[in-house]
């Protein structure tokens, strides 16, 4: 594998909080480049980091989530997933979310991958994992603002979900491709 040369990190000159609520900060900073430039009003995004789930059953089905996305304007259908609580661990918030989410539960984690979803602006990550022989054991326990639909896919269907457009979000989309390519589905 091929090594980098570092990247100088930019200067931030100023800062400005614009807007600070539970899920979202917006910082206008004023940023000085490596090479001298300066850029008068960057807008920095902070935001919970999150745990997603790909969770295959014992007959090589995968379980999605089927829910309405404002950003998007309609459905989307996505890995469980949800964001870190406090201190919590990357793997105890995935392994709750693929309970709270959908019911089920599996025995054996495997991280697929930590992604940055939007590097440019904003500063959350997102933390895949791999759960092998997921088995329903519960029934879901949403809170107020979800409204999801549980959906278990045959492993063969899924790269025509993909191509078709039903699933979207791109950091699902890498994390199903890297377990793919690893061979677990």
């Amino acid at each position: 594998m091929k090594d980098f040369a570092p990247i100088e990190a930019w200067q931030v000159l100023s800062e400005t909080t614009l807007i600070e609520q539970t899920w979202l900060e917006v910082r206008e900073q004023r940023v000085r480049l490596a090479n001298g430039h300066e850029i008068e009003r960057f807008h920095l995004v902070r935001g919970p980091s999150w745990a997603g789930v790909l969770c295959l059953t014992e007959a090589r089905e995968v379980v999605f989530v089927r829910q309405y996305r404002h950003g998007l304007g309609g459905p989307s259908l996505e890995l469980p997933a949800g964001v870190l609580d406090g201190d919590e661990r990357p793997i105890q918030a995935a392994r709750r979310e693929l309970l709270e989410e959908t019911g089920f539960e599996a025995a054996e984690f495997e991280p697929i991958a930590t992604l940055a979803c939007e590097p440019a602006r904003n500063s959350a990550r997102a933390h895949f994992f791999f759960a092998r022989g997921g088995v329903r054991s519960a029934s879901q326990a949403l809170d107020h603002s979800e409204e999801l639909e549980v959906l278990v896919v045959p492993v063969s269907d899924v790269p025509a979900l993909i191509e078709n457009g039903q699933i979207v979000h791109a950091a699902h989309v890498a994390a199903i491709l890297l377990a793919m390519r690893r061979g677990w589905l």
